[in-house]
């Protein structure tokens, strides 16, 4: 998405934080939305700031990610487990929540920076699948279309 001459992703991270534009927010004002920590995210997803299958699923991949981050030595796949259910419980229904989640899980399992790069790579891959989508979608839509979405 471009701002202001500048290019956006809808979810992506910096540093440990996760950062995405404040969908309940659109279309009058344009801010982004920081998520310190894991617990921050899935606030974040629950309250819909995030919206879309595709956004849902790398909001919740990077969430997982976070939460490796934060798990401490001494009891961390237990800390990973319960933070997957805090993740998954935050919409029930998205199945790309689901997906993401279990991949940055299965990869947080062997090192912190395996999840990280994990969410990363979930959230990349829903990027270029979406502009497929819209370039094959595209050629089937004359410019005068009026298109309605709904959830």
């Amino acid at each position: 998405m471009l701002v202001n001459g500048k290019s956006y992703q809808t979810v992506w991270m910096e540093g440990n934080s996760v950062m995405m534009i404040h969908q309940n927010m659109l279309p009058f004002s344009f801010v982004i939305h920081e998520c310190k920590t894991y617990w921050d995210s899935c606030m974040a997803i629950t309250e819909m700031v995030v919206r879309g299958a595709g956004a849902i699923g790398a909001a919740a991949g990077y969430a997982m990610a976070q939460a490796c981050m934060e798990a401490p030595e001494e009891n961390y796949i237990g800390f990973l487990k319960e933070a997957r259910q805090d993740i998954e419980s935050t919409r029930p229904t998205a199945r790309n929540l689901f997906y993401a989640v279990e991949r940055v899980f299965e990869a947080g399992k062997i090192s912190r920076e395996k999840a990280i790069e994990e969410a990363l790579e979930v959230a990349r891959k829903d990027a270029e699948d979406t502009r497929a989508i819209g370039q094959f979608g595209s050629s089937l839509i004359s410019n005068k279309s009026r298109i309605l979405t709904h959830c």
